[in-house]
């Protein structure tokens, strides 16, 4: 009997790590366009090749265009927008199915000094100042809120000064200054570097370049002692010992209500049910994260070869593996343990913190 549990166990652990090959092998794995809510945000935050290059860098981020907005007169260019009282500005276009503007705001404020009034780092000069231009008046009110944390989190012991602007042309720079930091990268990183900006960044923020609210920044791991009075066994095993649960014999792999996966051990979000499918492997399967920056993937060499370990950024908590063989839009499949969640149902979102999300399932209905 021991055996007969044993090649069982062995079989649904390689599905796990195979998945449904069979429904695929063969066929044309090529993926169609995702559809992409596109929306414009406009962020000043000194020169305009380290904002550019920071923001790219911000999953959901469709593209990224420097120029200059902010001043009088039309048409300023690189040696004369300064004088026309212009400031170095990007413009950030983005998947707001995938981020809010209040997203792109709070990672943007971690990729500059907030407090700095005269300028940016090397760069001084009103041109540089940091602002948060907006558009609509739904857009200045988060603006004003996302500030207002800030300066209330107790972060900067100096005022916060970024400025609220109402945006009214937007000038896109020279062309030999988009992508500056990929055409002359040698350039670039020789002036990045010298201008102090990775200095205070490493300094202040570390390795926290997320997209949550400073006030709010609540997702951090408990002590080991208390993680082992909060979780039930098997769930400690999973996430603190990288253990794996029984599939199918596990609480969310048929779970077909509408809400988001968090952490069972930090609550940061990790997944909705937007992206959840049915693999077939017994555990809750998902073809991409709902929050890209609180997802670490890492190399995992182990019995079944090497496969592609998925854990949680603020908690650390081992979540499962991703494999390439997933349905479309993008082909992945996140393989989790329902013992590494929490579930929060779209109707309690507000009552738990999430209600930023409850927008993903208005839209989707």
């Amino acid at each position: 009997m021991k055996k007969i549990l044993t090649c069982m166990m062995l079989s649904f652990l390689l599905s796990c790590q195979s998945g449904n090959t069979s429904s695929v092998e063969g066929k044309n794995m090529s993926q169609t366009p995702e559809t992409k809510i596109e929306k414009i945000a406009t962020l000043a935050g000194g020169c305009f090749w380290c904002v550019e290059a920071d923001m790219e860098k911000l999953p959901g981020v469709i593209k990224v265009i420097s120029g200059y907005a902010g001043g009088l007169g039309a048409n300023p260019t690189y040696e004369t927008y300064s004088q026309m009282g212009y400031i170095e500005v990007v413009q950030v276009y983005y998947d707001a199915g995938r981020l809010s503007y209040e997203q792109v705001l709070n990672y943007f404020l971690r990729h500059m000094d907030p407090t700095d009034a005269g300028g940016q780092f090397a760069d001084r000069g009103a041109a540089y100042r940091s602002a948060i231009f907006y558009s609509t008046d739904e857009e200045k009110k988060i603006a004003e809120k996302v500030l207002h944390d800030l300066g209330k989190s107790g972060k900067f012991n100096k005022p916060i000064v970024t400025e609220i602007i109402k945006l009214g042309t937007f000038y896109p720079a020279e062309e030999y200054h988009q992508d500056y930091y990929k055409k002359n990268s040698i350039r670039y990183k020789y002036y990045r570097n010298g201008s102090g900006r990775n200095t205070f960044l490493e300094k202040t923020w570390g390795n926290d370049s997320g997209t949550e609210s400073i006030s709010t920044a609540k997702y951090k791991k408990p002590d080991d002692a208390t993680l082992k009075k909060k979780l039930t066994k098997i769930q400690y095993d999973v996430t603190q010992k990288n253990d794996t649960e029984p599939p199918f014999q596990n609480e969310y792999d048929k779970n077909k209500r509408d809400g988001i996966y968090v952490d069972i051990v930090s609550g940061e979000p990790l997944f909705s049910s937007l992206d959840k499918f049915d693999s077939g492997t017994g555990w809750p399967s998902f073809t991409r994260p709902l929050e890209p920056v609180n997802i670490i993937e890492k190399e995992d060499r182990g019995l079944f070869g090497t496969r592609t370990e998925v854990r949680s950024r603020h908690g650390n908590s081992h979540l499962g593996h991703v494999f390439p063989d997933g349905p479309k839009p993008t082909g992945l499949r996140y393989c989790m343990n329902s013992a590494a969640l929490r579930f929060i149902p779209k109707e309690d979102l507000e009552k738990e913190g999430y209600g930023l999300y409850m927008k993903l399932f208005s839209r989707a209905k």
